[in-house]
């Protein structure tokens, strides 16, 4: 049982997801357990040299994920309002609560830079505290329900900090460090993260998934139809869109 428990911990963390363990469906033998052991260890660690750039570095870290977990918990709770007047067909109280919550992460972020500015002299801090950071931040990512929306808040408050030839995996997380794929379902939790992974073959099914996970009570008068009218725009935009970075 620990052993799985291992294994499972390091393919979240995408340690097992390059070759050759990727290509093991089972947990591999007690030897190299030992050894995922070891190096989950070295990981999970508080007991890193207490230097005062290393100690400076988890606390921009845990400074930038308590203002993600703020944001969230706001944007949640302005979220569970959309529901209801989704239901009640308040079309305009959805377009407010839509622009504020789009507001809400900005001021997060701002909110986030003014702390960091606050405690620390940000034009002098090294650039391997800012590597730490990131570091750091990834440990915090592991046991988290939002990894990949936890990373993208990282990426705008670093971003609006750091000069631009600094925008690599060193510093902002270009991929993501944690696989969503892993994260598990706990039944003593509301669920508030769902990862889907569609393609151009299962856009339909998709899109059905995720209206049906969001439990509406009203019925749909036609919900493929819907679907179809979707999937079809989605196309058409993608058409005429170039795809570029969001930072």
């Amino acid at each position: 049982m620990q052993e799985l428990h291992v294994w499972r911990l390091l393919k979240r963390r995408s340690l097992c997801n390059t070759p050759p363990l990727n290509r093991l469906s089972q947990p591999p033998s007690a030897f190299i357990i030992r050894v995922l052991q070891f190096v989950s260890h070295i990981l999970m660690s508080n007991h890193f040299p207490q230097t005062a750039a290393v100690s400076q570095a988890h606390e921009i870290a845990q400074l930038i994920m308590e203002g993600f977990d703020r944001h969230y918990q706001l944007f949640r709770a302005e979220s569970t309002k959309a529901k209801h007047r989704f239901e009640t067909q308040d079309w305009h109280g959805q377009q407010q609560g839509q622009r504020e919550r789009i507001a809400f992460y900005d001021l997060r972020v701002q909110e986030c830079e003014h702390k960091l500015a606050q405690q620390f002299q940000i034009g002098s801090v090294p650039m391997e505290v800012w590597r730490q950071a990131k570091l750091f931040y990834i440990g915090m990512l592991v046991d988290h329900l939002q990894p990949e929306l936890a990373e993208t808040f990282f990426n705008s408050v670093m971003t609006s900090i750091l000069l631009r030839h600094y925008y690599y995996n060193d510093f902002i997380f270009l991929s993501p460090a944690i696989s969503t794929e892993y994260i598990e379902i706990r039944n003593d939790v509301q669920t508030s993260y769902r990862a889907y992974y569609p393609s151009s073959e299962n856009l339909q099914e998709t899109f059905r998934t995720i209206v049906q996970d969001y439990g509406l009570r009203v019925p749909f008068a036609d919900l493929a139809r819907d679907i179809d009218q979707v999937v079809r725009l989605l196309w058409q935009q993608m058409d005429e869109s170039r795809l570029r970075a969001n930072f």
